[in-house]
């Protein structure tokens, strides 16, 4: 997901795709632990999904 897409939805959508985020991080660490995980750059790119949300939701916040 690219950052203009994100800076262009409202907080209450934002904080949705975090917590799908989170619980998709979630799974795939569970995957992971049970070796059913092949293709792991997933971890990375949910990893680094979450901290774009979370920057915007900073920028928001701080524009208030």
């Amino acid at each position: 997901m690219k950052a203009s897409e994100l800076h262009q939805k409202d907080q209450a959508a934002l904080n949705q795709e975090l917590t799908d985020l989170l619980k998709a991080q979630f799974g795939l660490r569970m995957q992971l632990a049970t070796q059913q995980l092949t293709n792991t750059s997933q971890l990375k790119k949910v990893r680094r999904d979450i901290a774009r949300v979370r920057t915007v939701l900073t920028e928001k916040a701080n524009q208030k």
